[in-house]
């Protein structure tokens, strides 16, 4: 496998989006309205379409899942020991918490469908269906302090959530996908991945206190190092194979992902903190990626 040949363009689109963001004169509603196209409309799109056009295997997958959420709890106890290292207020851990296990999955779609196709995409179209409610339960929780009803509201009503499932039911019914729509999901999919890199990279920002620093490290390697290396070991002890070991490990080595930060600013935590891990992750996950890549 050629790592650079996977990792390089699609950090250069993140640093499309970055220069474009700093350099381009776009306004900032405009940033705004194309994260709302991606995350409502192209991803669901690239989802239900990569999933609704397979037949639905989810017994094969199942040590998949089952690698997902050790590796996704695993993160969560880890980054929890960042409360008792660190001198953060509880408005900033709260903040930082989902740094240690929070995934930017706009990058594992590009780097699954890079590896295997519609086949990778799908694989970690399944991984996302279930790894992403997790994730955001554990991340609602830390910051609105067991709000149970806009935590269930954010899961119910989130668009990835929702596409992933559709698709699974869609598959599992044996129901085809008429040819237009067919193509039409695939030109929206293609859209996707591009774009959402460069959403990716127009967020990207670095304010941090020198107080935090302790702490932007810490969950920077837990996300980065030891949570990549349980999938990898726990996916040897289930025996995962190809595009399943693929998706788990990739989901587990990426970098925080950049709605974090957007999550923590309409909650009122510590958007500068969160901004600031989601930057320093994206830059080690150059490297990080290169290595978790090479092991597959």
């Amino acid at each position: 496998m050629n790592v650079a040949s996977l990792l390089i363009p699609t950090f250069a689109l993140v640093l499309i989006g970055y220069l474009l963001r700093r350099y381009g004169g776009f306004s900032r509603p405009f940033w705004s309205d194309l994260e709302r196209l991606i995350y409502y409309v192209l991803f669901p799109a690239l989802l239900f379409g990569a999933l609704a056009s397979r037949p639905l295997e989810l017994g094969q997958a199942a040590p998949m899942i089952y690698t997902g959420a050790i590796f996704i709890v695993a993160g969560m106890i880890l980054g929890y020991g960042a409360r008792w290292l660190f001198r953060l207020t509880p408005i900033a851990f709260a903040s930082a918490y989902q740094c240690s296990f929070r995934f930017n999955g706009y990058i594992g779609f590009a780097l699954l469908g890079s590896l295997y196709g519609q086949d990778g995409i799908a694989a970690f179209g399944l991984l996302v269906g279930f790894m992403v409610p997790l994730a955001n339960v554990a991340s609602v929780w830390a910051l609105a302090h067991h709000g149970q009803g806009r935590l269930w509201r954010e899961i119910l009503t989130n668009p990835l959530i929702l596409s992933t499932f559709s698709g699974l039911v869609w598959a599992w019914l044996g129901l085809p996908l008429p040819g237009m729509v067919d193509t039409t999901l695939e030109f929206l999919g293609q859209a996707a991945l591009p774009m959402g890199l460069i959403a990716v990279g127009a967020g990207l920002r670095i304010v941090i206190s020198g107080h935090q620093m302790g702490a932007l490290v810490y969950l920077t390697a837990v996300k980065l190092l030891a949570v990549p290396a349980i999938a990898w070991w726990v996916g040897g002890l289930f025996d995962l194979q190809a595009e399943y070991l693929a998706a788990a490990v990739v989901m587990a080595a990426l970098p925080t992902a950049s709605s974090a930060y957007i999550l923590t600013v309409r909650m009122g935590g510590d958007g500068p903190l969160v901004a600031s891990i989601v930057a320093v992750n994206m830059l080690g996950a150059i490297v990080t990626l290169s290595l978790w890549l090479s092991l597959l």
